[in-house]
């Protein structure tokens, strides 16, 4: 099944891929002759999943996507308090290669523009440039998960051409914030920013940000989440030049641009997301990036100030209806049935915020297990809070799945998931929705037995000797019993018993179904929970009659139902009179139980 989340970027790189407008950087000459039409959209999750269009693989300079991770390396080396004596932290509203300090400190005002940069690339350990270099680049690459390279043409052109640079390290020599050759900071600076990457590389890096410095595909700890912290939160405000106001405004995520035409954006806890396209705009900002990262942060819904509360583990329990059936009296056919072709109906309980990085987490289990499945329940009962995206993408993938073979339902009381009530055009893609987890997979076990059972299965209508209870018994006991049984015929809606009501006897099903429930307490709107359900072959009413206690249940017919009722004024004439005959039938029913209680262990026991 084609992923949902890679259409949704797909059809924002279609929508972008005719813009042609801005220019490529060319005050360096190796990236004026780079391809001004490549383009690429990366997004990672924090559990290592990329989804990529585009470009992805094509290779290009770092450039100042690297000014963070050099940062984060300088921090994790001297100290917050060493750095910050050297580097402040304020945005410049200035371009990114002004020659300028802060008026009154005297200091770099940001890590993000090219004095702050030079300045953190000075801070890095290391006896040699080469030395500082090999830890710089080892850093990168194990942000990225592979071992990234250096341009070397690229770095030529940077050494030949970086004049301002240049300009710019001296200045901070002679303001004492280098305490070295400038040359030497320099080289290392200039072999920074022509790191080669790809549009992958920079959304795993982009993840390993978003999961506080974990490497979403490695596990490895590459930054404390302290440092991670700091980082964002100069990214936020400083990285994006003199448009962070608008980027912050309408895009709402921490991020950093290069000049190589590359856009690193992180939210927190839950995504990595990179665009590669090398024509920029006037602030020296990939101008397709930047509108791809606008529109993917409105159609996701990833604005860091949307995303107020922290991503949670979203698919709390995932299991088969073999695992867990439903309560449904089943006859021993529908349970073989069940029992081989069970794993083909699943449930999946959602619990805690549908966020976008939530629902993809969901849609792409299900979506790995679609081709296996028959029908989905999703549970979304534990569900706090639903976004819009969310919305759309669940929905989507319910349309998916018809299209593969495989139903999808809700278990969704308070309508969570569905506002209102959602039907396509199309009666066979209307969504449907059950207050209860029981029903739900009821229903999903009668899509596997309708869709794998021998036809003489699934039985609409017995007469009284062929009921089990009745065919457990020896001739002369059916004989007896058969004269003491009532034919009871009941309308779609009518009550068989009431909560209260004192036993009534034992009703064995004959045609229909009888639906048992109990009214939530205290609901206004007198909710009634469903909690059972008693099919054709089934005997209702076995432990009120036995124990001859009130009824703390109802029970009312799903349409027409035809049942033979034992009343228990004939139970008490059978203990009395014939208890030989009233022994026989407690052992049929206690048989019946144990026959019920062997089903659920044997689907628990089933192979995978």
């Amino acid at each position: 099944m084609r992923s949902l989340v890679t259409d949704v970027l797909d059809g924002v790189y279609r929508e972008l891929v005719g813009d042609c407008r801005g220019a490529v950087a060319d005050y360096i000459p190796e990236l004026a002759v780079v391809d001004p039409d490549s383009f690429a959209i990366c997004l990672s999750t924090c559990d290592g999943t990329v989804y990529e269009v585009g470009d992805s693989r094509k290779r290009f300079a770092i450039q100042s996507i690297s000014k963070p991770f050099s940062y984060a390396l300088a921090l994790a080396d001297r100290g917050l308090a060493i750095v910050a004596e050297r580097v402040d932290v304020e945005p410049s509203g200035e371009a990114f290669n002004e020659i300028s300090l802060d008026p009154v400190t005297e200091r770099p005002r940001n890590p993000m523009i090219n004095a702050g940069a030079i300045t953190a690339t000075s801070l890095v350990t290391g006896a040699t440039a080469d030395e500082r270099f090999e830890r710089i680049r080892s850093f990168y690459s194990r942000f990225a998960g592979r071992e990234l390279t250096l341009d070397d043409s690229m770095f030529a052109s940077e050494d030949r051409t970086g004049h301002r640079n240049r300009a710019i390290g001296y200045m901070l020599r002679s303001f004492g914030i280098l305490e070295e050759d400038p040359e030497v900071t320099l080289d290392v600076y200039f072999r920074q920013c022509s790191i080669e990457v790809d549009c992958r590389d920079l959304s795993l890096m982009a993840a390993t940000l978003a999961c506080s410095g974990v490497q979403p595909i490695s596990g490895e700890r590459v930054l404390h989440p302290a440092l991670t912290e700091r980082v964002l939160s100069v990214m936020t405000t400083c990285g994006m030049y003199n448009a962070a106001g608008d980027w912050v405004t309408e895009v709402g995520l921490p991020a950093k641009s290069g000049v190589g035409g590359g856009i690193l954006a992180v939210l927190p806890g839950q995504i990595g997301l990179a665009v590669f396209s090398p024509r920029l705009d006037g602030y020296g900002n990939s101008l397709r990036g930047v509108a791809a990262c606008r529109r993917i942060s409105r159609d996701l819904e990833l604005h860091v100030m949307h995303v107020s509360r922290a991503a949670r583990s979203v698919v709390r329990a995932s299991h088969s209806v073999l695992e867990a059936p439903s309560r449904r009296q089943r006859s021993p056919g529908e349970q073989a049935v069940l029992r081989q072709y069970g794993k083909r109906a699943r449930v999946y309980e959602l619990l805690g915020d549908l966020q976008f990085a939530g629902v993809e987490s969901v849609i792409r289990e299900i979506s790995l297990r679609a081709d296996k499945l028959d029908v989905i329940v999703l549970d979304v009962r534990g569900v706090d809070d639903v976004a819009a995206v969310a919305r759309r993408l669940l929905l989507d993938l319910r349309n998916e799945l018809l299209v593969a073979g495989c139903d999808a339902v809700l278990v969704d009381p308070h309508h969570a998931l569905l506002q209102s009530q959602v039907a396509d055009a199309e009666e066979n893609r209307r969504v449907r929705r059950f207050d209860d987890l029981n029903s739900a997979i009821e229903f999903a076990e009668d899509i596997v037995i309708s869709r794998y059972a021998d036809p003489g299965v699934a039985v609409k209508s017995i007469e009284v000797d062929d009921h089990p209870l009745m065919t457990a018994l020896s001739a002369e006991h059916r004989a007896g019993l058969l004269g003491r049984l009532l034919i009871r015929h009941y309308e779609h809606g009518d009550q068989l018993v009431r909560v209260n009501q004192e036993p009534q006897g034992l009703f064995l099903i004959l045609s229909g179904m009888v639906d048992m429930g109990i009214a939530v307490p205290g609901a206004f709107d007198r909710t009634r929970h469903h909690l059972s359900t008693f099919t054709v072959g089934t005997t209702f009413g076995v432990v009120y009659a036995l124990a001859r206690q009130p009824y703390e249940i109802d029970a009312h017919a799903v349409g027409p139902v035809r049942a033979a009722v034992l009343e228990m004024t004939a139970l008490d004439q059978l203990s009395e009179r014939e208890p030989d005959l009233m022994l026989s039938l407690l052992r049929a029913l206690v048989s019946r139980e144990f026959s019920n209680l062997n089903w659920i262990v044997k689907s628990l026991a089933a192979p995978e």
